[in-house]
């Protein structure tokens, strides 16, 4: 009986020799590609159009301020727990403002340009000169701060808290002079009127309440049907003291009479998601020279309403959510900052898009423009602060 044959350990395999060489071809070692080498794709690098970048922070940033008097003045804060004075084109100037033990939320210069509030969540408002020495700290709150604001014709400044109450203190002396309480949730915005004369907020209540801000009293309160359904996120005044226009989690805008606390327009969020909840409205204001209000939010538009006939003027589309909004001057241009690293300067008589801004890696958290309106100061979750030129937008 015979054996089956060993198998070849080579039975498939194709061998060359120099017999088989057809032509040789001399190949320089720098010709050859580089394992390492990445896509080049990916090695393009977005443009960016600032004109001075301030690095100073670890932290994503979530306030900014430009000093009402200095045009290159501007103060900065974030999530490392810091704040920092800076000036637009000084690189070798800047001053840590330290203190906050969390993250410092907010940012104002009083109206004279002398004095610079800082707000923490770790519930504390600093009072700082302009060269970023610390004047005093003002305590009371006992919840993170969410907003300060200054009055406009004095050293008072007004904050608002996780913990349902909004602070006034005298910040010469460091006396508090009224503590507002009613709301049923952290208070998310507030402000003076213009004239001084009457403080609004607006609370994750679902509320607005107007106040006395001598006596402390609540003069109205704002609530329920047709009003918002879902916590405040913004508001603003208009530049007479005669209107509040609010935005919220649920979508829509309403202006109120501050006068009479009664509601005179509202409106629902002008494109509704296919899936889920309303789109969050993240910023108001009211046009400086114009009969109209501007609403911005994660519905990626930025919508610019006419007051007179209470309807859309422009609906403006942007590639992601609006995170914040900035009028350049009294002009006719107003800035949007966006969820993708991107600003927009926009006609707001023609709702064209006329500029657009790129250099920041992630989402915009705030703008703020400069005293003479050359420069538009942004701040971003990448944890820079960019400048950009706007002299020929105002």
């Amino acid at each position: 009986m015979s054996k089956p044959a060993p198998e070849d350990d080579d039975q498939g395999k194709v061998f060359l020799d120099e017999s088989d060489i057809i032509h040789e071809v001399d190949v320089d070692d720098e010709d050859l590609p580089d394992a390492d080498d990445e896509d080049d794709t990916e090695n393009i690098e977005e443009p960016d159009d600032s004109i001075h970048i301030f690095t100073g922070h670890t932290g994503e940033l979530y306030a900014v301020a430009c000093s009402p008097t200095d045009p290159a003045l501007v103060a900065t804060g974030g999530g490392d727990d810091r704040g920092f004075l800076w000036k637009i084109s000084y690189a070798d100037w800047a001053s840590e403002l330290q203190g906050h033990t969390d993250s410092v939320s907010s940012l104002a210069f009083s109206s004279d340009g002398h004095l610079l509030a800082s707000g923490g969540f770790d519930g504390l408002v600093k009072i700082w000169d302009t060269s970023g020495n610390l004047k005093r700290t003002l305590e009371g709150p006992g919840g993170g701060i969410e907003w300060v604001r200054w009055h406009p014709k004095g050293h008072l400044i007004l904050a608002g808290s996780e913990d349902c109450t909004v602070w006034m203190w005298n910040a010469d002396n460091g006396h508090c002079l009224n503590v507002f309480s009613g709301h049923g949730a952290g208070v998310t915005c507030g402000d003076f009127t213009p004239d001084g004369k009457t403080i609004c907020t607006g609370s994750e209540d679902a509320t607005l309440r107007i106040w006395n801000p001598r006596s402390g009293e609540s003069i109205h309160v704002v609530r329920g049907h047709p009003y918002h359904t879902e916590g405040l996120t913004c508001l603003s005044i208009s530049s007479d003291s005669t209107f509040a226009v609010t935005g919220s989690r649920d979508g829509s805008v309403h202006i109120v009479n501050i006068t009479t606390g009664k509601i005179v327009s509202s409106w629902a969020s002008q494109t509704s998601p296919t899936e889920g909840d309303p789109e969050s409205i993240e910023c108001v204001s009211f046009a400086p020279n114009f009969p109209w209000a501007v609403s911005g939010g994660m519905d990626r538009n930025l919508t610019i309403w006419d007051l007179q006939s209470s309807s859309p003027r422009f609906i403006c589309n942007h590639e992601e959510g609006v995170t914040c909004l900035a009028w350049l001057g009294a002009s006719k241009f107003l800035a949007t900052g966006c969820c993708d690293g991107r600003i927009r300067l926009w006609n707001c008589l023609s709702g064209e898009c006329v500029e657009t801004f790129q250099g920041h890696e992630h989402a915009i958290q705030s703008l703020s423009v400069s005293y003479n309106f050359e420069f538009l100061v942004s701040v971003s979750v990448d944890s820079t602060a960019r400048v950009f030129e706007i002299r020929n937008f105002h």
